[in-house]
């Protein structure tokens, strides 16, 4: 069942998401050539605690860290350890967070220095399919015009979008109804009412939209080895539009 929140309890999300917001902000401030992907996940861990608020991922189905931090090929999901990053790659940095028993939850792709070209390209498909699909949660559309944004802006481009992973509600757990694809029909699936708060998610490939797994069963790559870029924000549906809870005071 999708679950419907009260104005009070969006703010109380909105806390959260401010919180999710302020964390990336955190670790695109630091992110460098030669910083290990544990050094920011302890940082934005520290961060987090010290707000009065709990890293949403670390522990969750076993998974280690607080953060995602997924290099090129990754899709999602990579695991922070003793990689450093190096120039010209581009870094998915997904951060969820627990508030007062209510979840945020956002990613951003990030360069690291100068990138070529085709990466600036991709982040900024991606980004903007992003764009799309907030942009269609509003009260009285159905789900599928959400991801149909998602799908058309981002092949119209010559990119996939990944099948097997999708977007998801959010509130009181991490993971709630409904499940969000970034593929899809407009003008199907539920519709949307205000008080419905989700996480739009698109994660889009360079190549094909086939993904594979790791051996530590975390680490989603593309199957091809091509590149892959994620942005996200959790989104409430309000009778005035989408309202991003993912964002700093004053921000979009």
């Amino acid at each position: 069942m999708i679950s419907v929140k009260t104005r009070d309890q969006i703010e109380q999300m909105r806390l959260a998401g401010r919180l999710v917001a302020e964390t990336l902000d955190l670790v695109e401030r630091m992110i460098r050539p030669g910083m290990k992907t544990a050094e920011l996940d302890k940082m934005a861990e520290e961060f987090i605690r010290a707000h009065g608020a709990e890293p949403a991922f670390k522990g969750y189905l076993d998974y280690p860290a607080t953060l995602c931090i997924s290099v090129d090929d990754v899709v999602v999901h990579g695991i922070p350890g003793e990689r450093e990053l190096r120039e010209g790659q581009i870094v998915s940095v997904d951060v969820g967070v627990c508030r007062d028993g209510w979840y945020g939850d956002a990613a951003r792709t990030l360069k690291i220095g100068e990138v070529p070209s085709a990466a600036e390209r991709l982040m900024s498909v991606t980004q903007e399919a992003l764009r799309r699909g907030i942009a269609q949660a509003r009260s009285g559309h159905r789900l599928g015009d959400i991801s149909a944004a998602v799908q058309t802006y981002a092949e119209e481009n010559g990119y996939s979008v990944v099948r097997d992973l999708v977007g998801h509600g959010i509130g009181r757990k991490m993971h709630e109804e409904p499940q969000v694809p970034n593929f899809g029909r407009p003008h199907t699936g539920p519709t949307l009412k205000p008080g419905i708060v989700l996480a739009i998610e698109p994660m889009i490939n360079a190549g094909g939209p086939r993904i594979q797994f790791d051996a530590d069963k975390w680490t989603v790559r593309t199957a091809d080895g091509s590149l892959s870029a994620h942005f996200e924000h959790t989104v409430a549906i309000t009778e005035n539009g989408p309202d991003v809870l993912t964002v700093v005071a004053g921000g979009v």
